[in-house]
């Protein structure tokens, strides 16, 4: 059996747990394993319809998947998981639910160090749970990027990636303010982020990919009347990332330049702010699309959805984006 993928199991209190359970059972070639809380888990299965509710086998480690029987999810419970978590009201934050979380993260990204798995899986945690834990970072992102970082050294750099099979789009800026986000697209930011792109096309089939960059006005400036980061700040960095060999080109109108790659002219797309970029994507479907982070040392996958508090625990959670997250992971830890 290969390393299997370590699946965090999310908030406790949204649907992450349920979505897990129920991927798990439609992709078991995925060979995985859930990071998280067994009780939780138990709850979660027992949303699943009756005749479609598989044993839990709780592990004392991840490569103990390898001695699980068929039909079933197994389940490593790391240390240190606050009490009572399986007690939680659905669809509520919680700080007990973002300190689980956060804690299934960091154990997933220690085990992964020892060799533990192949790659990790992330359902959806709760920013504001993650904050009233005192957790120091807004997001899946911030909070694996930090434990990426070598002791004592430097954090990586590091990208979202939203993918569907028609349109994958890479973010120079995440999660900021929108006028925070403005201020971040400098120079460095939008060349580092091209060079992030194009680093990691070839784990999906790409060695050289055609990168657009869209700007970050409407009509990507129209030459500085709406705006001139397209003239001091993108341009500049697209020439910057030509001339190092990397076939980017822009800046391009970003209310046109999704639809022209997702007809083929362009391989992906480097979009300034989370909702220029993500917008796009979400709209051809939340079920399809996956987000990757890019710049670590290890693969990363999560469905491009959220805790959907307002439906947890009513067993009606599509786990189709989480299904195409491990079928995606499988692929890139492999490559």
């Amino acid at each position: 059996m290969a390393a299997p993928l370590l699946v965090t199991m999310g908030d406790a209190a949204g649907i992450g747990p349920e979505i897990v359970a129920a991927a798990l059972q439609q992709e078991p070639a995925a060979a995985a394993v859930v990071v998280g809380d067994l009780d939780v888990m138990r709850r979660a299965m027992a949303l699943r319809p009756e005749g479609a509710r598989w044993p839990l086998a709780r592990l004392e480690s991840p490569l103990d998947a390898a001695r699980c029987p068929p039909r079933c999810v197994a389940v490593w419970p790391p240390a240190g998981l606050p009490p009572g978590l399986a007690e939680l009201p659905w669809g509520r934050v919680d700080a007990r639910a973002g300190a689980a979380a956060a804690a299934c993260v960091e154990a997933a990204v220690a085990a992964l160090r020892r060799g533990e798995g192949a790659a990790i899986v992330t359902a959806p945690l709760h920013k504001e749970a993650l904050a009233a834990a005192g957790v120091p970072y807004p997001g899946h992102t911030e909070l694996l990027q930090s434990l990426a970082a070598p002791a004592g050294g430097p954090l990586p750099p590091v990208r979202m990636m939203l993918a569907n099979d028609e349109l994958k789009v890479v973010l120079v800026t995440i999660h900021l303010a929108l006028r925070a986000a403005i201020d971040a697209v400098t120079f460095d930011a939008v060349l580092q982020t091209i060079r992030i792109a194009h680093a990691a096309a070839p784990r999906w089939g790409q060695p050289r990919p055609r990168i657009a960059v869209a700007g970050l006005n409407p009509h990507a400036g129209e030459g500085g009347l709406f705006g001139d980061e397209e003239i001091r700040v993108i341009a500049p960095a697209v020439a910057a990332a030509a001339a190092e060999g990397i076939d980017a080109r822009g800046p391009f109108a970003p209310d046109t330049v999704f639809m022209r790659a997702r007809r083929g002219e362009f391989d992906l797309v480097v979009a300034m702010t989370h909702d220029h970029g993500l917008i796009p994507v979400k709209y051809l479907g939340v079920e399809h699309g996956v987000n990757v982070t890019l710049g670590l040392p290890f693969v990363r996958t999560s469905p491009d959805h959220g805790t959907a508090f307002d439906i947890a625990g009513r067993g009606v959670a599509d786990a189709s984006s989480l299904r195409a997250a491990l079928r995606l992971a499988r692929r890139l830890a492999a490559g």
